[in-house]
């Protein structure tokens, strides 16, 4: 999906970040990728579940009875993140818990000599758990990055899937390369061998709004704390594909995606992605003078706003990038519509540590490691590198302050 903002209207970004309470710390924010801030009617959300309904829900008496409606809509706000209906997702703590429990779950589709592709782009969420079925006999092959660009490329995938391919696993975006991947063609390649593929949505979902109905994809997860919402993470599991999984909760509990979910949902922050919901109300009636019909379509148009504006933002910084010496960017050079507005970068001859603690420092706020994304970064002939990202409520002036602090950093 690009960028294209066919609205007609321009992100009041001011009033988007007026929403956010950390926004107003005086830092420039950056470090998105890790986890966005978080806006007040979420806030507001979580201050409600726990003051009035902090009870065990599914019981007849009226507290009970709220919390249970709260923490179902909060479930359908996630699915409809993913275009997919409540009951095919689930919510549990993190999106690397909720692979951990997937990968459990697919050992009966799997047997000695089967093969499965994993990345080494991916967020070691999405890689672990998955390569740690070759202790069933599993083979595990590798789907690699071309060091130069740090790019997937298609047609090394239709050479590592053959007959006995039963999973392909992959990111739709990397948390460090910041490309989008092309997973609607991935998935071609993989159920025409008659394969799975599993998808880590967790880079992508804050930019661009997934589809899994159009992806065609058995599995895809994100992590709604990515996304402007409390530290829970969602995932997907195609209807016909979870029944054939190994439950991973109490041996009562069979059907999906009770079964895949061991502990069920946080009560209060489930309950609290209904504030996601409030949020994007007032923006788009900030907005636009028609309702949109329904969730999904107040959604996608209000993702077209953040879309063009993050790419703004993203030409903005690249182009200061580009002129200031030694910073060698990991990535697609350019905001060509395959490109999330995360940076991953290096100064030569300098450790990457002192270039973070310098921008820290002057009250800019980026990440620092290798971002759990390890094999992509030593593929990369890296160890460390700094992460500048950016969100929808970023402006201008946070873009500018980086590039001068970063520019007095490297001087």
């Amino acid at each position: 999906m690009d960028s294209d903002n066919r609205t007609g209207v321009d992100l009041d970004a001011g009033f988007a970040r007026a929403q956010f309470p950390p926004a107003e710390n005086g830092i420039a924010f950056l470090e998105n990728a890790g986890g966005t801030y978080v806006p007040r009617q979420v806030i507001d959300r979580v201050g409600h579940y726990m003051s009035r309904v902090q009870v065990q829900p599914a019981y007849g008496f009226p507290a009970s009875i709220e919390a249970t409606d709260l923490i179902a809509d909060g479930v359908a706000i996630a699915a409809a993140f993913l275009n997919a209906e409540p009951d095919e997702v689930l919510v549990g703590p993190s999106t690397t818990v909720n692979v951990l429990v997937l990968a459990q779950a697919a050992r009966p589709l799997l047997a000695p000599g089967d093969e499965i592709v994993v990345t080494n782009q991916d967020h070691e969420a999405n890689s672990t758990p998955w390569r740690r079925l070759a202790q069933e006999g599993v083979t595990v092959r590798e789907w690699a990055i071309d060091p130069a660009t740090a790019e997937l490329d298609l047609d090394d995938l239709r050479t590592l899937v053959g007959p006995r391919t039963r999973l392909v696993v992959m990111p739709h975006c990397s948390n460090v390369v910041g490309s989008f991947n092309d997973v609607a063609t991935a998935a071609a390649i993989a159920h025409e061998a008659g394969a799975l593929i599993a998808v880590d949505g967790v880079a992508y979902a804050p930019h661009r709004l997934p589809d899994v109905k159009a992806l065609d994809v058995d599995f895809y997860y994100f992590s709604l704390y990515k996304t402007f919402g409390p530290h829970v993470g969602a995932a997907y599991v195609r209807r016909s594909v979870a029944r054939r999984l190994a439950p991973q909760n109490h041996y009562f509990l069979t059907e999906p995606p009770k079964s895949l979910n061991p502990g069920g949902p946080s009560h209060e922050f489930t309950a609290a992605l209904n504030g996601i919901a409030d949020y994007f109300g007032v923006l788009d009636d900030h907005h636009f003078a028609l309702p949109a019909n329904g969730l999904r379509a107040r959604m996608e148009r209000l993702y077209a706003l953040f879309a063009a504006h993050e790419d703004a933002l993203g030409r903005r910084l690249l182009a200061g990038l580009a002129v200031l010496p030694g910073v060698r960017l990991i990535g697609r050079k350019a905001m060509d519509g395959k490109r999330a507005p995360t940076f991953a970068f290096t100064v030569d001859g300098r450790p990457s540590a002192e270039i973070a603690e310098a921008l820290w420092d002057r009250g800019i706020a980026v990440g620092l490691g290798d971002f759990y994304a390890r094999r992509c970064v030593e593929a990369l002939g890296l160890d460390t590198v700094v992460r500048a990202s950016l969100a929808h409520y970023n402006d201008e002036d946070d873009v500018d302050r980086f590039l001068d602090a970063l520019r007095r950093a490297i001087a």
